[in-house]
């Protein structure tokens, strides 16, 4: 459990799988609930990310440990990685 929200902040965040996903610029919360239920990244990679925009909220729920970096659960969809048919295009 994480003691203090801020401690999240510019911690670099991998998946389980090793895979460098982005760094954690905001924390999105649920207020009603007094809970954390999602994680703003900036500086994603783009390998896994197919938006223009400069950032991403993944959810809570995916994330498996919290310390000196994140750690998520390689997510089960393909979040923009380019297939191998497009490459060939």
């Amino acid at each position: 459990m994480i003691a203090d929200i801020t401690s999240l902040f510019d911690l670099n965040v991998y998946t389980d799988k090793g895979k460098y996903v982005g760094k954690v610029q905001d924390v999105q919360l649920e207020a009603n609930e007094r809970k954390i239920s999602g994680l703003a990244l900036g500086n994603i990679n783009k390998d896994m990310f197919d938006v223009e925009t400069r950032g991403v909220i993944i959810p809570y729920r995916w994330v498996l440990a919290a310390g000196d970096i994140v750690i998520i659960r390689q997510p089960n969809v393909n979040l923009g990685e380019k297939s191998e048919e497009a490459e060939e295009m």
